[in-house]
């Protein structure tokens, strides 16, 4: 395998959604007066939250003047809120198939793995330490979007774990994700493969207009790519 670096996305691509973060996002955005449906929201998956946050007031919010960064991080601290006690609870939280043999079968052969993701770190540890993915060896590197300046598409996540890793070439790296914004951060950042997955927000025929090196309906099949 050539490729030293495979830095995944969470909710959609190794861990399951089960639209519950698009369920957060309108429960959240509500408690403010906004109605907003999931056409609207599930766009914008993989964004840094609060940048989801500022799109969606945008297209539902016609005074633009009431849209501050006050608001903005209101919303974010109630959709952060449900998120946390959401993860904390529930039962339903689980790997998406395939995704820790997957990413076990990469550390056994020497690949890094790092994980990525739109969630604050916060939420990310929570859903970290339920899954015990730590205990279980299957990652290396862990950044949510509050952790740098500019979340997706820029590539500075990609980066930031690139930096951690000691590589300096993107050509020596494989993102995963399966959101429009994961294939523009992977293709923003230079990386070799950027695989996209449908097992979360968006379908095959969603994804294609964005030109992903591969498009997947297993994750497992990532291991064919790169190697």
């Amino acid at each position: 395998m050539s490729i030293k670096l495979v830095i995944f996305d969470m909710a959609g691509t190794t861990v399951k959604d089960e639209n519950k973060v698009t369920e957060t996002f309108k429960a959240a955005l509500q408690q403010f007066g906004y109605l907003v449906p999931d056409h609207a929201i599930n766009p914008l998956m993989g964004y840094k939250k609060s940048l989801a946050i500022k799109k969606m007031l945008q297209q539902f919010e016609g005074d633009t003047e009431k849209i501050t960064e006050e608001l903005i991080l209101a919303i974010h601290t109630e959709f952060i809120r449900l998120m946390i006690g959401y993860y904390k609870s529930t039962h339903a939280l689980e790997a998406l198939p395939n995704a820790e043999s997957t990413m076990n079968i990469l550390r056994n052969a020497g690949i890094k793995v790092g994980i990525n993701t739109g969630f604050s770190r916060d939420i990310a540890e929570i859903i970290i330490d339920r899954l015990k993915w730590r205990e279980k060896g299957l990652f290396d590197y862990l950044i949510g979007s509050d952790e740098v300046a500019e979340g997706r598409p820029d590539p500075s996540m990609i980066h930031h774990i690139m930096e951690q890793a000691g590589i300096t070439d993107s050509g020596d790296v494989a993102k995963v994700g399966d959101t429009e914004v994961d294939v523009r951060e992977g293709q923003n950042a230079g990386c070799r493969f950027i695989i996209a997955v449908t097992t979360g927000a968006f379908t095959r025929v969603e994804l294609e207009p964005f030109n992903p090196t591969h498009i997947i309906d297993d994750i497992a099949d990532v291991l064919d790519i790169i190697d």
